[in-house]
C-alpha cells in the first residue's frame, strides 16, 4: 500500500511521542439511528427485574447497569483545569467493572432474548425475572456464546453468559491479564489463549462460531448490538449532567475523552453523546503510542486495511484493553463526521496518571482507564475555558485484584 501521502503523520507516530490528530472530516452533517439506541435501552429496561434478582448491586439503580459521574476537584487542581473536571466511573459499573458491561452485556441479553422468544418462552411484556428459571436456563445451555477479547469484553460476556446458563468460550490474546483468564475459568468459562494479538483472537473465535450452528459470535469489530448498548450511555449521561446542574450549550461546551482499543466501546458512547448533545459535545479518543490503530485507520482512510505493525509499531502496551493493532472499519466509518480527534499516550504517562489519580482522589483504575487525561494536556485552550465541562471516561478497574492494584500505585 502507498503510505507516502501520510509520511509526516506516520513519522510522528513512529517517534512514540504523545501526539494529537484533529479529524478533518468532522461535520455537522450526520444522521443518528436513534432506533438502534431505543432498542438497546428498552431491552436493558426489560431485563431490569432480572438484574435486581440476580445481581443485588444493581438494586440501587432499579436494575440499571450504570456508573457514577464523579467530580474530581483535587485532580482538576493538579492538572490546572479551569472548567469542571469529572470522572465517568465505568470502572465501577456493576457486574463486570468496566465499560464492556454496557455493550457486552447488552449483546448477551440480545442473544438470550432472541432464543427465548423463538422458543416461545418469553414475550416482551413479560416479567424478565423468568430468565432465572430452570426452564429458560436449560434452553440457553444448549447454546454457546463465543468472543475474542484482550480482557474486559471477555469478562463482561463470560460473567453474563455463564449466569444466564449459556456455555461460553473466550478467545484471549497474549495481552490479556492472567487474573482475568483465571476469573473466567473459575466461572466455568472456556478460555482459549493465543500467542497472537487481538485480531487473531477475534478471527479464531469467529471461525469456531461459524462451525457450530448453536454458537453465537459476539464480534467486537463489527457488532451493531455492542454499539447500541454502548450508545445508551449518552442518554444516561445527559440525565446525570442535568442532575448535577451542568449546562451544555454553545457557551458551555462538553469535552469527553475516552480510551480506545478496537473502537466499539468509545465509538458507541460517542454515537450516543452526539445524539444527546449534538455539536456542543467534543469527543476525543486516546490510544497507546504503540497501538494507535483507530488514529492510523481514520487518518489514512484505510480503516481496517492498515495495522500498527505496518508502520513498525509493536502493539505492546500495559493497557491490555487498548492493545489492538487493527481498528474496526464499521466504527471508524461511523465516526468520520462525529469524532473531533484522537491522541496517543505512552505507557509511562498511563502509569503516571494512575498514581496521580490515586494520590489526588484515592481512586484506583486500570492503566488503560487513565488514557483520557492526556486530552487535558493536548487541548490547553479547552482546559483553560472556565465554562467548559471535561469528562474523562474511566473504562475499567474495580475487579482488579488488590495485589495488582498495588502494583499500579507503586508504578509496576
Amino acid at each position: 500500500m502507498d503510505l507516502s501521502p501520510f509520511k509526516e503523520l506516520i513519522e510522528r507516530l513512529q517517534t512514540r511521542q504523545s501526539i494529537i490528530w484533529q479529524n478533518p472530516k468532522k461535520s455537522t452533517n450526520y444522521q443518528i439511528d436513534s432506533q438502534l439506541i431505543d432498542d438497546a435501552e428498552e431491552r436493558l429496561n426489560r431485563f431490569a427485574p432480572y438484574f435486581q434478582k440476580v445481581f443485588p448491586e444493581t438494586k440501587i439503580h432499579n436494575g440499571r447497569i450504570e456508573s457514577p459521574l464523579q467530580y474530581i476537584p483535587q485532580m482538576q487542581e493538579k492538572l490546572g483545569v479551569a472548567g469542571k473536571l469529572y470522572l465517568k466511573r465505568d470502572d465501577a459499573l456493576p457486574i463486570s467493572g468496566s465499560i464492556k458491561a454496557r455493550g457486552g452485556i447488552h449483546e448477551v441479553l440480545y442473544a438470550a432474548e432472541k432464543i427465548a422468544m423463538e422458543h416461545q418462552l418469553v414475550e416482551k411484556d413479560d416479567d424478565y425475572a423468568i430468565f432465572t428459571t430452570e426452564r429458560v436456563k436449560e434452553l440457553l445451555s444448549n447454546y454457546t456464546i463465543v468472543v475474542g477479547s484482550t480482557g474486559n469484553l471477555g469478562l463482561s460476556i463470560g460473567i453474563m453468559s455463564a449466569t444466564l446458563g449459556f456455555k461460553v468460550t473466550v478467545h484471549m490474546s497474549h495481552d490479556a491479564k492472567e487474573w482475568k483468564k483465571q476469573l473466567l475459568r473459575e466461572m466455568g468459562v472456556t478460555v482459549v489463549e493465543h500467542s497472537g494479538d487481538f485480531s487473531l483472537a477475534v478471527d479464531r473465535g469467529r471461525a469456531e462460531a461459524l462451525a457450530d450452528p448453536n454458537s453465537y459470535f459476539i464480534d467486537d469489530e463489527n457488532s451493531k448490538q455492542l454499539f447500541g448498548g454502548y450508545a445508551v450511555a449518552g442518554r444516561r449521561l445527559k440525565h446525570q449532567l442535568k442532575t448535577e446542574g451542568i449546562m451544555v450549550d454553545a457557551n458551555h461546551p462538553l469535552y469527553v475523552y475516552i480510551p480506545c482499543g478496537v473502537g466499539g466501546g468509545p465509538g458507541g458512547v460517542t454515537y450516543g453523546l452526539k445524539e444527546s448533545f449534538g455539536e456542543y459535545v467534543h469527543c476525543y479518543f486516546a490510544e497507546p503510542t504503540e497501538s494507535p490503530c483507530m488514529l492510523l485507520g481514520m487518518a489514512t482512510g484505510l480503516h481496517d486495511q492498515i495495522a500498527v505493525k505496518d508502520i513498525g509499531l509493536s502493539n505492546r502496551t500495559i493497557a491490555d484493553g487498548l492493545a489492538v493493532g487493527r481498528p474496526s472499519s464499521f466504527v471508524g466509518k461511523q465516526l468520520e463526521p462525529l469524532l473531533d480527534g484522537l491522541m496517543t499516550i505512552s505507557d509511562e504517562q498511563l502509569s503516571h496518571y494512575v498514581r496521580e489519580l490515586y494520590k489526588a482522589e484515592q481512586i484506583i483504575v486500570e492503566p488503560s482507564a487513565t488514557a483520557g487525561f492526556i486530552g487535558l494536556k493536548q487541548l490547553p485552550e479547552a482546559a483553560q475555558n472556565p465554562n467548559a465541562t471535561h469528562i474523562v471516561w474511566a473504562t475499567g478497574g474495580s475487579m482488579v485484584p488488590k495485589e495488582e492494584q498495588e502494583k499500579y500505585i507503586l508504578g509496576f
